[in-house]
C-alpha cells in the first residue's frame, strides 16, 4: 500500500529528527566552542589585581576525533582575547602510551601568549600518555609550574600561582608545595582535578582553577550531568565552593573523554575576571 503524502512527510520528518538527534552530540556540539566570561570573587586579592583577566584552557584531548586544526583554532582565539594571564589545567592529549600526540600538540601550546605569562600543569591523560615526555615539554615550554610556586607581580603587589599534581597520578601535599608563602598573601592553585581541593592542607588557599570534568559532557535539562569523573559530585563546572568556602572554578574544557559526545555542554574558552571580596 502506498503511503499518503502526509504520512510520508511525517515519517521522513521523524527519521530526519532522529538522525539529527543522534549526530548533533557527536559531530556538531563538540566543535561549537563558546567564549564564556565569569567574574570570580577571590578573598585576599590585592587591589592591583582587581579586574585581572585570565584565560583558562583545559582538556584539549588532542588525538582521536580531536584534530590538530581544532587545537590551533582554540589557541588563536585565546591569544586574540588579549588576557593578562593564561592558565592551562592539563589533559593536552587523549591516548594512552603515546609520545606522538604529546610531540604534536605541545609546539602549538607554545604559541600561547600573555603579558604576565602562561602557566600550565598536567592532567591524568598526560601521565597515561607518557609522564616523562609530558614533563619534558612542560619544562621546555617555560609554562610549567608542576609542583612549583610562582609569584605574579603587578604594580608592586603580588599573588602566587601554585601548581598541584594530578589528583590520581602524582598528588603531593599542598602544604609542602606552598612552602613558606606568607598566609597573608593571595594564593591561586592550578589543579587538573577539582577533588584536589578536598585533600588535606593547612595553608590558606584563595582560589582553585581546575578542569577534568568536562562539565559532564552531557547535561540533562533540569537535572545536570549524569556522569562526573570526580569523587565530589558537586564539582561539575563553573564556579563552585568547597565545604570550607574556598572558590573553585571548573572549566568545561575543549575535548572529550569516555565517549565523543557533548549535549547541552558546549566546549569553552573561559575568561575569568578576578574581583576582590572582603573576608
Amino acid at each position: 500500500m502506498l503511503l499518503s503524502r502526509r504520512k510520508f512527510l511525517k515519517q521522513f520528518g521523524v527519521i530526519s529528527l532522529a538522525g539529527f538527534a543522534c549526530n548533533y552530540p557527536v559531530f556538531i556540539e563538540r566543535y561549537l566552542i563558546e567564549t564564556n566570561y565569569y567574574k570570580i570573587p577571590v578573598p585576599n586579592l590585592p587591589k592591583q589585581f582587581h579586574g585581572l583577566r585570565i584565560v583558562h584552557l583545559s582538556d584539549f584531548h588532542y588525538g582521536l576525533l580531536q584534530p590538530l586544526v581544532f587545537v590551533k583554532h582554540v589557541i588563536d582565539r585565546a591569544n586574540r582575547l588579549n588576557p593578562d594571564l593564561i592558565v592551562c589545567t592539563g589533559d593536552y592529549v587523549h591516548s594512552r602510551r603515546t609520545t606522538d600526540e604529546i610531540d604534536t600538540v605541545w609546539p602549538e601550546l607554545l604559541r600561547l601568549r600573555a603579558p604576565l605569562g602562561v602557566f600550565s600543569v598536567l592532567g591524568n591523560h598526560d601521565h597515561w600518555a607518557s609522564t616523562e615526555r609530558s614533563l619534558h615539554w612542560l619544562d621546555k615550554s617555560g609554562q610549567g609550574i608542576h609542583h612549583k610556586v610562582v609569584p605574579i607581580t603587578r604594580n608592586g603587589q603580588r599573588i602566587w600561582l601554585i601548581g598541584a599534581g594530578d589528583f590520581w597520578e602524582d598528588h603531593r601535599d599542598l602544604d609542602k608545595i606552598i612552602g613558606e608563602i606568607p598566609s597573608s598573601e593571595c594564593t591561586v592553585v592550578l589543579a587538573h582535578n577539582p577533588d584536589t581541593a578536598d585533600t588535606m592542607y593547612n595553608h590558606r588557599i584563595n582560589l582553585f582553577l581546575c578542569g577534568h570534568t568536562h562539565g559532564g559532557q552531557v547535561r540533562v535539562p533540569f537535572w545536570g550531568a549524569p556522569v562526573l569523573p570526580v569523587r565530589n559530585k558537586s564539582y561539575d563546572c563553573g564556579l563552585c565552593y568547597t565545604d570550607t568556602g574556598i572558590p573553585i572554578f571548573i572549566s568545561r574544557g575543549i575535548g572529550w573523554a569516555i565517549l565523543p559526545v557533548r549535549f547541552n555542554c558546549l566546549p569553552e574558552i573561559a575568561v575569568l575576571e578576578l574581583v576582590g571580596v572582603n573576608v
